[in-house]
């Protein structure tokens, strides 16, 4: 049986009520949805600072089975000469508060803009369990440690 269709259907997806000149406005606004699309479709990637008074290679170790004991993956991880240590890890965002426990509990002294990231991830993840808790997040750490001992060292020779 065949049924006509009446005149006006709207379509989802579509500009109608937009009539621009030229198309560079739809264009535009396009872009921007597949960007919030494609935004809200990738996992939480976090680059962040930190300080440290640990010895790099310990604070090494001890993030590197926190990490794992938290559940999540270490996929590099490495300190240099002058005590930069590097990490890139990732999560589920449930354990997100737990990460942000054994950052600090570890030593680690974030940045006020990775505090800041921390605590919308945590929040996200807290206000919306069933939506994103699989979902996967990642942090990029950049630690620099300042050892105890090289801090006392240097005080040493300063008041000599």
């Amino acid at each position: 049986m065949y049924h006509s269709r009446p005149g006006g259907v709207s379509l989802p997806h579509t500009y109608e009520s937009i009539r621009p000149a030229s198309d560079k406005r739809v264009m535009k606004r396009t872009a921007r949805n597949h960007d919030a699309q494609a935004m809200t479709a990738a996992p939480w990637a976090l680059e962040m600072n930190a300080i440290s008074a640990e010895d790099s290679t310990n604070l090494v170790e001890t993030l590197t089975g926190a990490i794992l004991g938290c559940g999540g993956w270490v996929l590099s991880r490495g300190a240099n000469e002058d005590g930069k240590v590097s990490m890139l890890f990732e999560f589920e965002r449930r354990a997100c508060v737990e990460i942000y426990s054994i950052l600090i509990a570890a030593g680690v002294e974030l940045s006020p803009a990775a505090h800041i990231q921390l605590t919308e991830l945590c929040q996200c993840t807290c206000n919306h369990p069933d939506d994103c808790a699989n979902e996967i997040a990642s942090i990029d750490l950049e630690v620099q440690t300042f050892p105890v001992e090289t801090i006392q060292e240097t005080g040493a020779i300063e008041a000599a």
